[in-house]
């Protein structure tokens, strides 16, 4: 029986967002009023297609954009645990669901030689158009009023364990590891011998501890155990590797 480990990537894999890293890599750094100010909530891939597109209008090249984003640092302990993974596929499947992009996510677990141990990307797809600007567009659409429109997790994990049902069944135990409050949602499919990991500190973990007061909580089944490192992270999935 398999493992399934469910990362986010931002604040979770990463120890920043890499969508904002990605301004490192115009002049001061910084973007101008007139992008930030085009934000607004639940959009947040729209914003990045603006903010991509501008990168480009400054004429700073793919290859620029790339090697800034080689540069942002993996959270603490984060490397041990996915060479880990990488090490015992045997036994352990391994996604990332993210509010990212494709391009971000590969260069950036390429560059850390960790690619190989995630099987599937599962974030908004971005490449490379006629003018060499990257664009980002949305992973899908959904009706889930909880999260943003280009992305339901939940959605994504209900499809992905759909889709490989002879292995789902299979599965001892998922784990889903996040920080952020559209995490939150995903952890409603997980069942009562999974494992919910939310960041100590960060907003997952604030969610869930209220949804676990309600009296009344019919959507969070799954055991919840917090992580400061990927290596309290690697404990738990070690001792769910016991026979």
């Amino acid at each position: 029986m398999k493992i399934l480990m469910v990362f986010d990537f931002d604040h979770t894999v990463v120890d920043d967002n890499s969508d904002t890293w990605v301004f490192r890599c115009l002049p001061g750094q910084t973007l101008p009023d007139s992008i930030k100010n085009t934000y607004t909530k639940g959009h947040w891939t729209e914003f990045m297609g603006r903010v991509m597109n501008y990168i480009g209008e400054q004429e700073v090249s793919p290859d620029r954009v790339r090697s800034v984003m080689e540069t942002i640092p993996l959270t603490a302990g984060m490397a041990d645990l996915l060479t880990f993974v990488l090490e015992h596929k045997r036994t352990v499947d391994c996604i990332v669901i993210s509010d990212s992009n494709t391009m971000f996510i590969e260069w950036i677990l390429q560059a850390a030689a960790l690619r190989a141990a995630v099987d599937h990307i599962f974030t908004n797809p971005a490449s490379i158009n006629a003018q060499g600007h990257m664009e980002v567009r949305h992973h899908h659409s959904h009706d889930c009023q909880q999260c943003p429109v280009n992305l339901c997790k939940r959605k994504v994990l209900e499809l992905y364990l759909s889709e490989h049902c002879d292995r789902a069944a299979e599965y001892k135990r998922i784990f889903y590891v996040g920080d952020g409050g559209n995490d939150l949602c995903p952890t409603s499919c997980l069942r009562g011998h999974d494992v919910a990991m939310p960041r100590r500190g960060y907003t997952l973990e604030k969610l869930l501890a209220k949804l676990g007061k309600q009296k009344d909580n019919h959507c969070l089944k799954a055991k919840v155990v917090t992580w400061s490192s990927g290596s309290d992270i690697l404990q738990e999935l070690k001792a769910s590797l016991q026979p």
